[in-house]
């Protein structure tokens, strides 16, 4: 464990922790006093269901599910016996950076901290989140999205629904707004684990870019097909822009899953993320996520890139 923290550093602790702190009051968090600090975990997880990958339709209340071969599960199982012993995974499914009403960024760095996770002992902390978030004029999420919108076959989901309020405003997603969203808590992270590479873990390909269609495979033959889902594809689009951005603005790292998982995604020929009780991948696996190879090949980047 750490000696007490200099005036200085309790100053620049509290500053962080009360960014925090007002980020986590709307669902009743707030912050504890977090003297002294341990050596922290080598790997921090932080994210929404892309990491933590696992639902239980039993499951009542504020629990937070998290799949036995998400990609930190993989990941932790790569770092040897140990492994799951360095890394604290408060990644969270229907986590937001501050959108709520579920768990946030400021909630699960929290969460982390309160753990002992961050220290100079931490290698590697991961951020993969902005999916399930409100962005510009709108306060729709995208899961309201694709019940409003994309299962919609009269009206579609072509860009207008954003003006009729059935899709995220993709207007307001922007690396500035994104990097304004993750700064407190990046700053309360760079300080209490100086060592670590703090990396914007982008999504995998879930459709092509550029494209207008919107497919989801259905027992792996007979798909579904949206031919009006521009507005979502460029939801998706603007999100992996915004993270890239956002990254380079803070000077943090950016890991390009889209890039390994291109080719792959819902409806290709070799998907890596799983449709509705789909045999290609993972039957019983969230839908529009990752399946357990897709999940295992960002577990293995990763780990290649930073724990190797």
């Amino acid at each position: 464990m750490r000696s007490a923290v200099t005036g200085v550093g309790r100053g620049l602790r509290g500053v962080c922790a009360a960014a925090l702190a007002v980020a986590a009051s709307a669902v009743g968090v707030t912050a504890a006093h977090a003297d002294p600090v341990p050596e922290g975990k080598q790997v921090v997880v932080l994210g929404d269901s892309y990491t933590a990958n696992g639902w239980d339709p039993q499951s009542a209340g504020n629990v937070c599910v998290r799949g036995n071969n998400s990609w930190p599960a993989q990941l932790g199982r790569l770092m040897g016996p140990q492994g799951s012993d360095q890394m604290a995974n408060p990644s969270c499914s229907g986590a937001s950076i501050d959108s709520g009403p579920g768990f946030t960024l400021a909630m699960e760095v929290l969460q982390a901290d309160h753990a002992g996770a961050f220290g100079p002992a931490t290698k590697l902390v991961t951020l993969q989140l902005g999916l399930d978030d409100h962005w510009g004029d709108t306060d729709q999420t995208l899961w309201y999205g694709l019940q409003q919108c994309v299962f919609d076959l009269i009206r579609g989901c072509d860009l207008d629904a954003v003006e009729q309020g059935r899709i995220p405003d993709v207007r307001g997603v922007t690396g500035a707004a994104y990097a304004d969203r993750v700064r407190a808590a990046v700053t309360y992270i760079r300080y209490y684990a100086p060592a670590a590479h703090i990396v914007v873990v982008g999504y995998p390909e879930i459709l092509p870019p550029g494209q207008s269609t919107v497919c989801l495979s259905i027992l792996g033959v007979a798909p579904f097909i949206q031919p009006r889902g521009r507005a979502v594809v460029v939801y998706f689009d603007r999100i992996d822009q915004a993270q890239r951005d956002a990254a380079q603005s803070l000077g943090l790292d950016f890991f390009d899953a889209r890039a390994l998982t291109t080719g792959h995604g819902l409806c290709s020929a070799d998907p890596w993320l799983n449709g509705v009780f789909d045999p290609r991948t993972d039957v019983a696996g969230l839908p529009f996520h990752p399946s357990t190879h897709g999940d295992a090949v960002v577990a293995n980047a990763l780990y290649d890139r930073y724990l190797r």
